[in-house]
């Protein structure tokens, strides 16, 4: 038998129901059904108004916000290195490659290579991020850049 769990309902009334990773139907439960409620994200949409320093901020930000720690590092480094000097279409591109794709996977495997990149994102800013992932200097990066570095002169 399944582990139970307590519960109360609207009325205060108290109860136990199997828990739901034991339920046929949950992903995981028995039975192998996956029953998986997938919410669509918004489509990407470019922001020709935004300003430039506003967006440089913005994919900073997006770039160390990822949901998974290995785009963390990895994008929030190649920010730190990269987008002050990008041009706006080169950010342009860097914000639709980091935001269009659904799954966060994706962009770590076309930027390691493990998978081909889809031709829509193979530009000039996912060859940049591709040759930064190579890490020819052998950097350790373990973990995401100090942000005291935005207070610093430009190089």
């Amino acid at each position: 038998m399944g582990e139970k769990l307590a519960y109360w309902g609207k009325s205060g009334e108290k109860g136990e129901k199997e828990s739901p990773s034991r339920q046929k139907g949950i992903l995981g439960g028995k039975g192998g059904v996956k029953d998986v409620l997938e919410i669509p994200l918004p489509p990407w949409q470019e922001r020709p108004d935004e300003p430039l320093d506003t967006k440089r901020a913005r994919l900073l930000y997006e770039s160390r916000k990822r949901g998974m720690l290995e785009n963390c590092i990895l994008l929030s480094l190649f920010a730190k290195e990269n987008l002050a000097r990008m041009s706006e279409e080169q950010l342009t591109r860097y914000d639709r490659l980091i935001n269009e794709p659904s799954n966060d996977w994706d962009i770590y495997y076309w930027a390691t290579e493990a998978k081909p990149t889809p031709a829509e994102f193979d530009t000039d800013v996912m060859a940049m991020l591709r040759e930064f992932a190579k890490n020819r200097n052998r950097e350790q990066r373990l973990r995401q850049p100090d942000l005291e570095y935005l207070f610093e002169p430009p190089r």
